[in-house]
């Protein structure tokens, strides 16, 4: 058996759904975002040269709108196999913990300090994540750095991606 089980206590009784009732919608049952960063920048931040120099356009952004700065960091979800007798392999993901040493280093950075900023962590596929908080936080835009490696040349790049399939403007830093 992989994984682990949390028990709830004997006494706390489980809410059962009721059959009648209207499926909540996508929007309803996510928590409201802080609305001071609504319409705010919002900047897809992993650590690398190229996510640093998103990062100080985007301040900029933020800076001479007005608006809040939220940095999106997708962690790096590693795919592990774990094989449980005859049962087929269960991939499980690894998180990564580089978003709490991009979170302190974000906090110490004096750049950062006259501009308001959230650090938000995901998990995932990076173009959707990205997308997925500028709905929730209805960016005014969506910052990236551009890709380096032959990866993104062979597979496709985050921020074509992103640039193809994003609902709200898309800048990509060189």
């Amino acid at each position: 058996m992989a994984g682990h089980e949390s028990f709830e206590p004997a006494d706390r009784k489980r809410q059962v759904a009721d059959p009648s009732a209207q499926p909540l919608a996508a929007e309803e049952t996510r928590q409201p975002c802080d609305p001071a960063f609504r319409h705010g920048v919002v900047v897809g931040f992993d650590g690398s040269t190229s996510s640093e120099r998103a990062l100080a356009y985007a301040i900029g952004m933020a800076r001479r709108s007005g608006s809040g700065l939220i940095i999106v960091h997708v962690a790096n979800r590693l795919p592990t196999t774990v094989w449980a007798g005859c049962e087929p392999p269960v991939f499980v993901d690894v998180p990564d913990h580089r978003t709490e040493v991009l979170g302190l280093e974000l906090a110490c950075a004096e750049y950062l300090g006259d501009v308001p900023w959230v650090l938000v962590e995901r998990g995932g596929d990076i173009c959707h994540e990205l997308e997925e908080v500028g709905t929730e936080y209805e960016a005014d835009a969506i910052v990236v750095g551009s890709s380096q490696g032959v990866v993104g040349r062979l597979f496709g790049s985050v921020a074509g991606r992103l640039a193809r399939r994003a609902r709200r403007p898309v800048v990509v830093i060189p």
